[in-house]
C-alpha cells in the first residue's frame, strides 16, 4: 500500500492494491476542493440558468440576463460577483454596458453534459 498517506498506513484495508488505486485516482486533495467548489456554484439553480443563458447565447448584460433567467438586476449582479470571484465568468465594457461571457472552459462543459 505504498500510496497510503503514512497516517492512515496502520488501517486495516480489504483490498490494500485497490485502496492505491483509489488514493490515484483522488489525487491531490486540493484539487477535489476546487472541483467542489466549482459544483457548488452549479448548485444553485439562480446560477446555473445564468451559466446556461452565458453558455449558449455568449455576453450578455445583467438587465438582459435578468430578463432572461426571471430574477431581479440585484440578484443577477449578486450572482454574477460570486462566479466572477470564482473565476468562471468576466465581463467586458463597452461604453456604460457591462457584458459577461462564461470563462472557465471546464465549467462550460459541465453546463453542456448536464443541462437539457
Amino acid at each position: 500500500m505504498h500510496l497510503v498517506p503514512a497516517e492512515r498506513a496502520d488501517h486495516r484495508t480489504i483490498d490494500g492494491h485497490r485502496v492505491c488505486d483509489a488514493v490515484e485516482a483522488i489525487g491531490d486533495v486540493e484539487r477535489v476542493r476546487e472541483w467542489a467548489e466549482r459544483f457548488s456554484l452549479l448548485a444553485d439553480p439562480h446560477r446555473l440558468a445564468l451559466l446556461l443563458a452565458l453558455r449558449r447565447v455568449g455576453p450578455l448584460a445583467v438587465s438582459d440576463l435578468a430578463v432572461a433567467s426571471g430574477m431581479n438586476g440585484a440578484a443577477v449582479s449578486q450572482a454574477l460577483r460570486l462566479l466572477r470571484a470564482a473565476g468562471v465568468v468576466a465581463g467586458e465594457k463597452a461604453g456604460r454596458v457591462v457584458r459577461y461571457r462564461l470563462v472557465d472552459a471546464a465549467v462550460g462543459e459541465l453546463v453542456d453534459r448536464a443541462a437539457p
